[in-house]
């Protein structure tokens, strides 16, 4: 099933969208919390209840999506959103000839996963302008990614047992000031600025995805295809990375793992081809729907 959070009349619900992602019915009215992470820690009761309502609510109940406004699916993170670096062998390829990888000993392709974060306060929701201008270098930078929304948290967890502690996935743009990258040599501060995060349209539930190799992702700017790969192009994959960060860090219900992005960013050209206020951004995946963000 699709889940968003979505505005209306200035407040801020949980909803589930009918089969063609055309209606939403307000949860909150079934008894249900109107916060993504709390809906998240019920586990797997909340689907049910979710189903339940769904069976139950006349066809009044429902809204048409273009009577609401979408935000992230999270709208605000309790956590740092963990992000994989350097995860397409292309991108790792491409991101390494940029003169912009300041990673500890700028491998070509990382012999072990290079996590790091973005700040909560940088996501922002499907159709907001992103604040390029709060990169006084004007090096803004796209990068479109797969998003997964941990479910069941925990510690130690093997990559037999990850897939389990997945509740769904949505699309990210991680996007990126890369000189501040470049120039602070860790990725943090390049990558946190407010609004840095475009995260949505809706949260896909794990059940709905049954093939995660081959899902594709693209990316447009100006309706330019920029990037377009595989997840199986991924170096290291879903259960991996899930392995890596949780060995000694606690996953938690409701955490972002921003999986990687395919070769095709700005950086990639020559001269580079950084975003401008105006551009489009359109970042598609498949089953997960379209992310679209205008630079401001």
């Amino acid at each position: 099933m699709k889940l968003v959070t979505y505005e209306t009349s200035g407040d801020f619900q949980l909803g589930v969208l009918d089969e063609n992602a055309q209606y939403v019915l307000n949860l909150s009215r079934s008894g249900l919390p109107n916060d993504m992470v709390t809906l998240i820690e019920m586990g797997p009761a909340a689907l049910e209840k979710i189903k339940a309502a769904v069976e139950a609510a006349p066809r009044s109940a429902w809204l048409a999506l273009t009577e609401v406004t979408l935000t992230a699916p999270i709208r605000r993170p309790r956590r740092n959103i963990l992000c994989v670096g350097k995860n397409y062998h292309s991108h790792a390829k491409e991101f390494h000839r940029s003169g912009f990888d300041s990673s500890a000993g700028a491998d070509e392709i990382p012999a072990l996963p290079i996590i790091f974060s973005k700040a909560p306060t940088s996501v922002i929701g499907p159709n907001v302008a992103i604040p390029s201008y709060l990169d006084d270098t004007g090096t803004t930078d796209y990068e479109g990614e797969l998003g997964v929304i941990i479910g069941k948290g925990g510690r130690c967890i093997s990559k037999q047992a990850a897939m389990d502690h997945v509740f769904g996935f949505t699309i990210i743009n991680d996007v990126t000031a890369r000189q501040l990258q470049r120039d602070h040599k860790q990725w943090f501060i390049g990558k946190s600025i407010d609004g840095f995060c475009p995260m949505g349209p809706w949260l896909v539930t794990r059940d709905e995805i049954t093939n995660l190799p081959d899902i594709e992702l693209r990316t447009f700017v100006n309706d330019e295809l920029r990037q377009k790969a595989k997840l199986a192009d991924l170096i290291f994959d879903i259960p991996t990375i899930i392995e890596t960060i949780s060995r000694r860090t606690t996953l938690e219900p409701g955490d972002i793992i921003a999986t990687g992005t395919p070769d095709g960013v700005g950086i990639g050209f020559t001269p580079p081809r950084f975003l401008k206020p105006r551009d489009t951004v359109r970042i598609e995946i498949d089953k997960l729907g379209v992310l679209h963000n205008v630079v401001g």
